[in-house]
C-alpha cells in the first residue's frame, strides 16, 4: 500500500463522507418534530420520516452491493454523493409547496445515496495505508461519524426549531390565511440548511472525483449463496437483534424532543429539549470510545444482555417519572446501546466462514427496523400518549437480553 503521506488526502476525504452522513441522518430527528408542526402531521404521519429513509437502506443494500462489485467503489461514492445531493435539493421544492411525500420522498434519495457511501467507505478506510493499523483507522473513523451524529441534531434544531415558539393555543386562533402564512413560513426553514448540505454532497463529490483512490480488489473468497445463511440460527436471531436494537435507538430519538416536552418540564422549549437528543448521542460517543477499548476483556454476551437489561431499567424509570429525571434516564439509554452493534454483529457472524459475507449482508439489511418501530411508536402514542409508546424499546432491549443468553449459540437450524 502507498506511503502515509500519499494517503492523507484520501483518508481524510473518505473520513468526512462518514462525518457528513452521520450528522445528515441525525437532522431526521429534528425534522420529525418540525414537520410535524409545518404539514400538520400525527405522531404517526411524523415517524415516516425514519420509514423513507431507513427503508431506503433495505431496498437498495443488495443493488448497491451488486453496482459496487461492478463498477468500483470509488465510483460508488461519487454516485452515492450525488443522489445525496439531489435528494437534499429537493427539499426547496418540497418546502414551496408545504407537501409532505414530496419531503418523504427527498429524504429516500438522500438514503439511497448514503448506502452507497456506507457499503463503500469502511473498505476505503481498511486499505489506506499500513494494514497493521487498520483498525486504529476504523475506530478513528467511527469516533469522527459518531462526533457527527453528535452534532447534527444540535445544528439542525438551530435552523429548523425557534427559541421562543408559537404556541397551540395562538396558533388555533389564526385565520385560514394567517394559518397558511405561519405553516408556509415554518416550511421555508428546511431550505437553507438542506441547500447547504446538496452543495457540500456535490463538492466534495467533485473533489472524489479527481482525486487517485487506491483500488480494492476482490479477495477471490468465495461466498455462499443468500438463501443458504438462514439456515444459521444465530445469524437470523442476530439480524432480528440488530433490527430491535436500531429501531429502539431511532425510536427513541425520534421521540424524544415530543416525549420531553410532554414530562412536564415548565418553559422548555423544542430548541432546549433538542439538547438531550445532542446528549444521547454524546454518551452514545463516549461509550464506543470506551468499547473500543473495555471489550477487548469483556465477554460478548453477556456485556449485551447487562447492556440491554440497563437500557430496560432505565426506560423503564423514565416512563415512571416526569420533569427531568424522566427524560434524563432516557437520555442515559445511549450510554449502554452504544455497544450494542459491534457486539450483535460479531455474535451473528461467528463461525460462519464461507457464509460470512452473506450474513454480513443480512446483518445490514435488518437496519431496516429503523423504519418499521418508530411507525410502531408513533401509532401507540396517537392511541394511548407518548409515554405508552416507549413499551416498544422496552420490548426491543428484552430480545436482546433472550439473544444475549440463548439465541447467540453458533449452531445450524
Amino acid at each position: 500500500m502507498k506511503n502515509g503521506k500519499n494517503v492523507v488526502v484520501p483518508l481524510l476525504v473518505v473520513m468526512s463522507l462518514m462525518f457528513i452522513w452521520n450528522l445528515s441522518r441525525n437532522i431526521n430527528d429534528i425534522l420529525i418534530p418540525h414537520l410535524k408542526r409545518a404539514c400538520q402531521l400525527t405522531d404517526f404521519q411524523s415517524s415516516l420520516v425514519q420509514s423513507a429513509f431507513f427503508g431506503a437502506y433495505f431496498v437498495l443494500a443488495l443493488p448497491v452491493g451488486r453496482f459496487i462489485n461492478k463498477y468500483g467503489y470509488k465510483t460508488g461514492m461519487v454516485i452515492g454523493l450525488l443522489m445525496a445531493a439531489i435528494g437534499a435539493f429537493m427539499f426547496f421544492p418540497a418546502a414551496s409547496v408545504r407537501y409532505y411525500p414530496l419531503f418523504l420522498g427527498a429524504l429516500f434519495i438522500m438514503a439511497a445515496g448514503f448506502t452507497f457511501l456506507e457499503v463503500t467507505a469502511t473498505p476505503y478506510i481498511s486499505v489506506l495505508g499500513d494494514p497493521n493499523r487498520a483498525s486504529s483507522r476504523l475506530s478513528l473513523a467511527s469516533a469522527v461519524g459518531s462526533l457527527g451524529a453528535t452534532i447534527g441534531p444540535y445544528i439542525g434544531s438551530r435552523f429548523l426549531l425557534h427559541a421562543t415558539e408559537v404556541s397551540p393555543a395562538t396558533v388555533a386562533q389564526f385565520d385560514p390565511m394567517q394559518l397558511n402564512e405561519y405553516l408556509s413560513a415554518e416550511a421555508q426553514l428546511v431550505k437553507v440548511p438542506y441547500l447547504s448540505l446538496s452543495a457540500l454532497f456535490v463538492t466534495i463529490g467533485l473533489l472524489l472525483f479527481f482525486i487517485k483512490l487506491p483500488r480494492i480488489e476482490d479477495d477471490g473468497e468465495r461466498a455462499g449463496s443468500f438463501r443458504s445463511v438462514w439456515k444459521f440460527r444465530h445469524t437470523v436471531l442476530g439480524a432480528l437483534g440488530v433490527f430491535c436494537y436500531l429501531g429502539a435507538e431511532v425510536g427513541i430519538v425520534s421521540f424524544m424532543i415530543r416525549y420531553a416536552k410532554a414530562s412536564g418540564i415548565t418553559g422548555l422549549t423544542e430548541q432546549s429539549a433538542a439538547l438531550f437528543i445532542t446528549f444521547y448521542m454524546l454518551l452514545v460517543l463516549v461509550g464506543r470510545l470506551a468499547g473500543a477499548y473495555w471489550l477487548r476483556n469483556l465477554n460478548s454476551a453477556k456485556t449485551l444482555a447487562f447492556c440491554s437489561v440497563s437500557a430496560i431499567v432505565l426506560t423503564g424509570i423514565s416512563m415512571l417519572s416526569t420533569g427531568y429525571v424522566s427524560i434524563y434516564a432516557l437520555s442515559l439509554v445511549g450510554l449502554f446501546t452504544s455497544v450494542m452493534y459491534p457486539i450483535l454483529f460479531t455474535l451473528s457472524i461467528k463461525n460462519l466462514g464461507v457464509y460470512t459475507k452473506t450474513g454480513s449482508s443480512l446483518i445490514i439489511m435488518s437496519i431496516v427496523g429503523g423504519a418499521v418501530i418508530p411507525p410502531l411508536m408513533g401509532l401507540l402514542s396517537d392511541s394511548f400518549g407518548i409515554k405508552l409508546a416507549f413499551i416498544m424499546p422496552v420490548a426491543c432491549y428484552a430480545y436482546l437480553v433472550f439473544y444475549a443468553k440463548k439465541g447467540s449459540q453458533p449452531y445450524p437450524l
